[in-house]
């Protein structure tokens, strides 16, 4: 009988400390997952405004939780697709196979249109770093630079990398301003859940060493011209490249938000008028940023403490 009486309370006390542990834990899921599923409907709703296709992948680097909208559609990603080139660059550089500082001197024949910075250059004159040359092709999308950088890293490097990381979709497969290329259907592609993963997998360190990873993500934080940043605020600091063509607008990176960083890709293609694309991708990086930036500050009950 004792015995029985020493069981029926070693039982409750389990229960009890069963049912603390979920209401402990309540917070810190339920509530916020209310609000991701707020986040996801009002993506939803800018994405039902847009006369075009949206892709999109959205992943909370600390949960790991992952948000898509045809994301494994293969899409067209202009100057995004930069960051491929920038990854195999500074992977080269960790090999041994150039240095940072390498000198590349400028040479006429090497520049193309939608080059800003290399066109009011010297030819052989002007001595650029290879590194000076992957800020210009960030910060201002400078397509001379990113052509001597694919040619110095070599295309089939690039979507060797790529290969080698599972992603298949995506593809360098011709040189900036290349139009004979593009009017074959040559495009660089991507889709969004791909150029997500390249991005999440730099940032854990899983590319490139820890020096190389910080380089990296500090060239492509480089301020420029970005929808993205625009719907951010204006202290807010994000790793990204944006794309634009004729009815295609994207904009890919890290957004390194405190407490909360994440990933956000947004592609638009088949744009009736490339104003919306650039406004949805806005809605959505301000969307995202608000979601993110309460929760990274806020305790499990949703509590924001803000300093004075």
């Amino acid at each position: 009988m004792k015995g029985k009486i020493i069981l029926r309370l070693l039982l409750a006390l389990s229960v009890i400390h069963a049912t603390t542990q979920c209401c402990s834990q309540q917070p810190a899921t339920v509530k916020r997952q209310i609000l991701w599923q707020k986040l996801q409907e009002d993506i939803r709703t800018a994405d039902k405004q847009l006369d075009g296709v949206l892709g999109l992948a959205v992943k909370d680097l600390t949960s790991g939780e992952e948000f898509f909208m045809n994301g494994d559609e293969i899409m067209p990603q202009a100057s995004s697709i930069k960051i491929a080139v920038l990854a195999e660059f500074f992977l080269q550089a960790q090999r041994g196979k150039l240095k940072l500082m390498d000198e590349y001197s400028v040479r006429k024949d090497d520049l193309v249109p939608g080059s800003d910075i290399m066109l009011g250059l010297t030819p052989g004159v002007t001595r650029l770093t290879l590194r000076d040359l992957a800020t210009m092709m960030v910060a201002v999308s400078d397509n001379s630079a990113t052509n001597v950088l694919i040619d110095r890293i070599g295309m089939e490097n690039v979507n060797s990398m790529l290969e080698s990381q599972g992603l298949h979709a995506t593809r360098l497969r011709r040189r900036m301003m290349d139009l004979k290329a593009a009017s074959e259907g040559r495009e660089n592609v991507s889709t969004p859940r791909e150029m997500m993963t390249l991005l999440e997998t730099i940032y854990r360190g899983k590319l490139l060493s820890k020096e190389m990873t910080e380089d990296f993500l500090k060239v492509l934080s480089t301020h420029k011209e970005s929808s993205m940043l625009q719907g951010l605020p204006d202290d807010a600091v994000a790793a990204n490249k944006p794309g634009e063509l004729e009815a295609v607008r994207n904009d890919s990176g890290i957004v390194l938000v405190k407490n909360r960083p994440y990933v956000l890709c947004v592609m638009t293609t088949y744009l009736k008028d490339e104003k919306e694309g650039s406004a949805v991708i806005r809605k959505i990086a301000a969307l995202t940023y608000s979601y993110f930036d309460r929760v990274g500050r806020a305790s499990g009950y949703g509590r924001v403490v803000s300093p004075k």
